[in-house]
């Protein structure tokens, strides 16, 4: 054997190694946990089968004869892992943010529970650039849902397809308009354009839409997506069923108003979600009420879960992760029960991202991300902030035990 088929032979070792530890890094058994499904379903003294990053099997008792790397969960509960469908992620020039934050912010994301992020609309293509690192491996972080944004003030149709087309082109996944509060028709003409054109390339629109007017425009207009809980007035349920009826998700983003504690200062300060004071940071939106929206937005996130709306989560936050989630799920908790949050999370959220083949719920044939807690969630949402084991794709990427 010359040189070079001995160098050739020994490459062909070397990657085929490497292909076999990636595949045992993806089998994983969890045992003795209380396991939450996300469907509605509890197994306690349950185990998790995972094999080549999937979940094989979910079941009462242990899990016998499993050859792979194995958790004792004894007294922990292990559930889907989070999704924050609606996050500010990159901040600032893309190529610093990569060099100076992109390492730090990714592993806030792990350590706080999440395991699969939306933007809320760009920047493209720092976004796009984000979920290709993580997708290689070049950067351990959550999956990445991309979004970009479309102007709904542009003059003529032609320059809003043309936007949408940019969008396509550069790989966004889904776009986002916005629908000012006042619903003007020039906005809703507008994005009628920009979703007729979305549905050429095969993308979805989610509106940011935050009052009752703006939401209606945002549906008739041709709308696939919500991104905000209305306020500024109270939702009837007539008009939640509206949106029911269109089969439109709608995320929660319901701590918008809802004062922020401890991220901005440490002198017990109330501000607002981008440090400014509480209530006047706020602005104009809702009529200026005080900080009103913060009770709009609970009681209208009610009035569309019973309605029958797939309402899922998201913070639309910028600060550190762990915050933007107690804040989320305290304002949540309001109006929500425990399994109401869960399923909330889980499988609405996943089916807002379109992936709730893979996401969502503990189940054969579904992607192994996991988190796994020391309490039981269902006691409270503050057992949720403290995530002991994290778990993507069948590869422990957080572990406090």
């Amino acid at each position: 054997m010359d040189s070079m088929s001995r160098r050739l032979g020994s490459a062909v070792i070397v990657l085929l190694l490497v292909a076999a530890a990636d595949l045992s890094a993806q089998d994983l058994v969890i045992t003795n946990a209380r396991v939450i499904v996300g469907n509605g379903d509890v197994i306690d003294a349950g185990s998790v089968v995972v094999r080549g990053g999937r979940i094989v099997s979910v079941a009462r008792g242990p899990a016998d004869g499993q050859r792979a790397p194995a958790i004792d969960a004894r007294g922990m509960t292990v559930m889907p892992g989070f999704i924050d469908a609606h996050r500010h992620i990159m901040t600032g020039d893309d190529d610093r943010w990569f060099k100076e934050q992109a390492g730090v912010r990714m592993q806030e994301f792990l350590e706080a529970g999440y395991t699969t992020l939306m933007s809320g609309g760009g920047p493209v293509p720092g976004i796009v650039h984000l979920q290709q690192r993580v997708d290689k491996g070049d950067l351990k972080g959550p999956r990445i849902v991309t979004s970009g944004r479309a102007d709904t003030n542009l003059k003529t149709a032609e320059e809003a397809r043309a936007q949408v087309r940019t969008l396509a082109k550069a790989g966004v996944e889904i776009i986002k308009a916005r629908v000012d509060d006042e619903a003007e028709p020039r906005q809703l003409d507008m994005l009628a354009v920009i979703t007729d054109e979305a549905r050429r390339h095969q993308l979805d629109v989610m509106v940011h839409a935050a009052t009752v007017p703006a939401m209606l425009g945002a549906v008739k207009a041709g709308a696939t997506k919500l991104v905000h809980t209305p306020h500024a007035s109270w939702l009837n349920e007539s008009d939640a069923r509206i949106v029911a009826t269109a089969g439109i998700e709608t995320l929660s983003t319901i701590g918008f108003g809802v004062p922020v504690f401890g991220v901005f200062n440490t002198t017990n300060t109330p501000t607002f979600r981008d440090g400014k004071p509480w209530p006047q940071g706020i602005g104009d939106a809702g009529g200026g009420g005080r900080g009103r929206e913060a009770g709009e937005k609970a009681v209208n996130a009610r009035t569309l879960w019973d309605a029958g709306v797939t309402y899922g989560f998201g913070t639309d936050t910028g600060y550190h992760p762990q915050a933007g989630l107690a804040h989320e799920l305290r304002a949540l908790n309001l109006m929500f029960s425990m399994q109401d949050i869960i399923k909330l999370m889980g499988p609405n959220t996943a089916a807002f991202i379109d992936k709730g083949k893979d996401l969502g719920t503990l189940e054969a044939g579904k992607l192994a991300d996991m988190v796994i807690l020391a309490g039981n969630p269902l006691d409270g949402y503050w057992n949720l902030l403290n995530p002991k084991v994290v778990v993507k794709g069948g590869v422990i990427v957080v572990d406090k035990r």
